[in-house]
């Protein structure tokens, strides 16, 4: 496994997918999944020029936070409960998988008790996979509108996961589907949202998010290798 050489071929990859989409000349932010990764290969990609790692789990982030160098932004894009918000609210840069209310106010509320306001993206189950976390897009907008009391958040986007598929094209309509909301939602310039940001897409088919418009993708395993769970 080359870090290096997997680092440069989803740049390319990503570029080459851009070419194919409607806004070839946006910024593509590539997200570090480290699940289970080992802190030194994580090191190592900060050293090739990763900046974002994402983390699903609290304790993981937790425990990696202070033993790697350098320059990086911790997203959280896992499932988060309420009673562990605590202990990211000091080191997180964006949480990717808000999906309630009461998520958003428990962060709001840890972060305004350490004077910071968190950038967050609301999640959102455009499959209606019931295994899936996220809001209905029926939901979204109310959520938004919900979240203008809570200062210590600021809701920045959406993500999704689309169900996985060795065709990448199955993923395709899952895509298109939260693109569309993303672009109605800032159409709608509704004061406590500033949709910048797009989270979709993962080592399988990260090329057809951002050719749907995708600012964000999550990348492990193509970047890593296999993950080992032993």
């Amino acid at each position: 496994m080359n870090i290096g050489e997997n680092l440069r071929m989803i740049e390319e990859r990503v570029q080459e997918s851009l070419i194919k989409s409607d806004s070839p000349k946006r910024q593509i932010d590539i997200i570090a999944v480290t699940k289970t990764i080992a802190v030194d290969q994580i090191q190592q990609a900060v050293n090739l020029g990763v900046r974002n790692v994402g983390e699903n789990k609290v304790q993981e982030m937790v425990e990696k936070y202070h033993q790697i160098d350098g320059l990086v932004n911790w997203h959280m894009i896992g499932h988060l409960q309420r009673n562990k918000v605590k202990y990211i609210v000091d080191k997180v840069s964006l949480i990717h998988s808000v999906d309630s209310l009461p998520l958003m106010e428990e962060i709001s509320l840890r972060a305004l008790k350490v004077g910071r306001q968190i950038d967050c993206l609301i999640q959102v189950n455009v499959s209606g996979e019931v295994s899936k976390f996220g809001i209905e897009p029926i939901e979204l907008e109310d959520l938004i509108k919900r979240s203008e009391q809570l200062s210590g958040i600021r809701v920045k986007g959406l993500m999704t996961m689309a169900p996985y598929d060795d065709n990448p094209e199955k993923a395709r309509p899952y895509f298109k589907r939260l693109s569309e909301l993303f672009q109605l939602t800032k159409e709608k310039r509704l004061s406590s949202v500033e949709m910048e940001v797009l989270s979709m897409g993962m080592s399988n088919d990260f090329e057809v998010a951002v050719q749907e418009g995708a600012t964000m993708v999550r990348i492990g395993s193509a970047l890593f290798g296999s993950r080992n769970y032993a």
